[in-house]
């Protein structure tokens, strides 16, 4: 498994899926691509022809999430310990709602995925985003 480290400086490009259908048969889709610095995830999607932008800021020990559509204002958001994943972060919004959020490393195919779902307050998760990219070449 690959660790966020070894993926410093990297940039990756895909497609991403949006899940607004509240039983998560339909998608939208649009390009996207990934960036990777140190210790920051920058994303780029659009919806609708609007481009939009998130990121994760890992800090030790803490995750700032922020996206011009899912969540304008930068939150703080809880690390998932024990996971698979480079890194699971969770956080609650609107008192009982919660959103979660996986970067993994798919081997072998070498895809990065960004996936993003909410979680209903009795506990139903839904699909939300998915990001699948390839590494950029160049």
């Amino acid at each position: 498994m690959k660790t966020l480290s070894e993926l410093a400086f990297s940039r990756w490009e895909g497609k991403s899926e949006l899940w607004e259908d509240p039983l998560g048969n339909v998608a939208q889709e649009s390009d996207c691509t990934i960036a990777i610095d140190d210790g920051v995830v920058t994303y780029r999607w659009s919806y609708q022809g609007k481009p939009h932008e998130g990121n994760l800021k890992l800090g030790a020990g803490d995750v700032v999430f922020s996206d011009t559509w899912h969540q304008q204002e930068p939150i703080a958001c809880e690390v998932v310990p024990g996971g698979r994943a480079i890194a699971t972060v969770q956080y609650t919004y609107m008192q009982e709602w919660g959103w979660r959020i996986h970067l993994c490393h798919r081997d072998p195919t070498g895809e990065l995925v960004l996936q993003m779902t909410n979680i209903a307050p009795w506990g139903e998760e839904a699909r939300a985003v998915r990001m699948v990219c390839k590494r950029a070449l160049g």
